[in-house]
């Protein structure tokens, strides 16, 4: 790798300053390249954020508008994502989290409008600014073993090629008992946006195999290019749901006939905290609780495994502004409740960036300024198909799953949690799972096993509330919601 040039003129020497460019190994190249990676492994929620959203009816019947989403999540992404690169100056992107939108619109709105629902994700972000703010949410970070801290950083890696095999139709939904999965349609690759992910795979993990400068991102252009062309050769459309299923799965690779197009931002400040009359306090606050879970525990994973896929975690797997790091993390869920936009978070994804090079928030500033242009080049954020973004998913998971050579798997009370933790993230589709699977095994076998002394007392809290987390089906009934 070649060292970085040190900042020649006035300008780049205070972006080098502010953002510790050069001590963290990188160069103002990387980062913009970073940047740009980041924004095309990501430009799929502008898409699939309002296609999950706007699927929600609402108590009172009503749905929220496709094209208003699009234009809201476009701005609380770009917002929030130059916001935490210039408080916490790390490349972690923001973007509407994938778990909590569809909980909001397949639970939440069964029971609220959508209004209170989006008052409900704000009170959600103001407690996790308070836990933030008052220290906690680091406390409970430190208690983190340094053995679940890597699974946590395993799992995500394995849940993100997961992602990526199953957005690019690689791995398919059987509807069977069994097998759950499978290869394509029908145990093989047979259609033409599967191929296209198979061949953008290859040809960016040979780039990285070879080192290439700029690998992810040549992949992902080279990959579109080819896909616009197949499209234009084979005409195979969108999958529309499923209903056409040799598709592509969100994004059709087309020249697009509009460029530009003006924002609507009327979901602004639609928010109300009616929710607490119309279902009752005690109903309304289970509900911010499996919010606030999901959102803590969901952040908290991505930001152990992207920090050490940088090299910017020490020993005890913490990183640099990390408390400034967690309070703007809080902010995103307020501002996304704000907006309509559900909750903004860190965002996986920005493991693409990373393996590119960023390694500053720096390339978060490129990142979020294409989100804020997007809100008026939507046609072209959609010419990168999910099959080509998920070649660039699927690479950097395989990087990140490097970390389990950490892992003492001479010990079963540690590995069986470690297990648990990698296991249970792909499998249920979710962070949050993974890390509650992994934090109850550890305590209960350490525990029992001898070393209860080693477990430390937040420790006990925390699976206690994740003990709670997964049993709530049962006490939502039982406190008659």
């Amino acid at each position: 790798m070649r060292t970085p040039v040190a900042a020649s003129t006035p300008i780049r020497s205070r972006l080098d300053r502010f953002f510790s460019i050069t001590e963290r190994g990188s160069s103002i190249g990387n980062e913009l390249r970073g940047g740009l990676v980041t924004f095309v492994a990501m430009a799929y929620i502008v898409v699939l954020n309002p296609i999950i959203l706007s699927g929600g009816v609402d108590i009172e019947g009503t749905q929220l508008g496709f094209t208003q989403l699009a234009a809201v999540t476009s701005l609380v992404a770009g917002v929030m994502t130059i916001l935490f690169g210039l408080v916490a100056r790390l490349p972690f992107a923001f973007a509407a989290g994938l778990g909590i939108n569809s909980f909001l619109a397949v639970t939440v709105v069964g029971e609220v409008t959508w209004a209170e629902a989006m008052g409900l994700v704000l009170i959600n972000g103001l407690v996790i600014v308070l836990l933030a703010a008052t220290g906690l949410r680091r406390a409970i970070f430190t208690a983190v073993p340094q053995q679940l801290k890597v699974a946590i950083s395993v799992g995500i890696g394995v849940f993100i090629a997961f992602i990526g095999l199953v957005n690019a139709g690689f791995v398919r939904a059987t509807g069977l008992g069994s097998p759950p999965v499978d290869l394509g349609i029908d145990g093989s690759v047979a259609t033409v946006p599967t191929l296209v992910f198979v061949i953008a795979l290859l040809v960016t993990g040979v780039l990285v195999a070879r080192r290439v400068r700029g690998a992810l991102l040549i992949g992902i252009v080279a990959s579109t290019i080819l896909a616009i062309v197949a499209e234009a050769v084979f005409q195979v459309g969108a999958s529309n749901g499923g209903e056409n299923a040799a598709g592509w799965n969100l994004n059709v690779p087309v020249l697009p006939t509009q460029v530009v197009s003006l924002p609507d931002l009327s979901l602004l400040g639609q928010v109300s905290f009616g929710s607490f009359e119309r279902i009752g306090a005690l109903a309304a606050l289970m509900l911010v609780f499996t919010l606030v879970f999901t959102n803590f525990f969901d952040a908290m994973g991505t930001f152990t495994g992207l920090s050490k896929e940088a090299g910017l975690a020490d020993a005890k797997g913490e990183f640099p502004r990390l408390r400034s790091a967690l309070v703007v993390e809080g902010i995103g869920a307020v501002a996304g409740g704000a907006a309509s936009a559900s909750s903004n978070t860190v965002f996986v994804e920005s493991g693409a960036g990373v393996g590119e090079g960023a390694r500053t928030g720096l390339a978060n500033l490129v990142t979020g300024a294409l989100f804020l242009v997007a809100l008026f080049f939507t046609p072209l954020t959609q010419m990168v198909p999910s099959e080509v973004a998920s070649a660039a998913l699927v690479v950097v998971g395989a990087m990140m799953i490097a970390q389990i050579r950490d892992v003492d798997w001479s010990d079963f009370s540690v590995s069986l949690p470690v297990f648990l933790t990698v296991i249970v993230m792909p499998l249920t589709y979710s962070i949050a799972n993974g890390i509650g699977a992994g934090f109850v095994s550890w305590v209960v076998l350490r525990a029992l096993s001898g070393k209860a002394r080693e477990v430390k007392p937040l420790l006990w809290v925390v699976a206690a509330g994740f003990v709670l987390y997964f049993a709530r089906g049962p006490v939502e009934t039982l406190i008659g919601m």
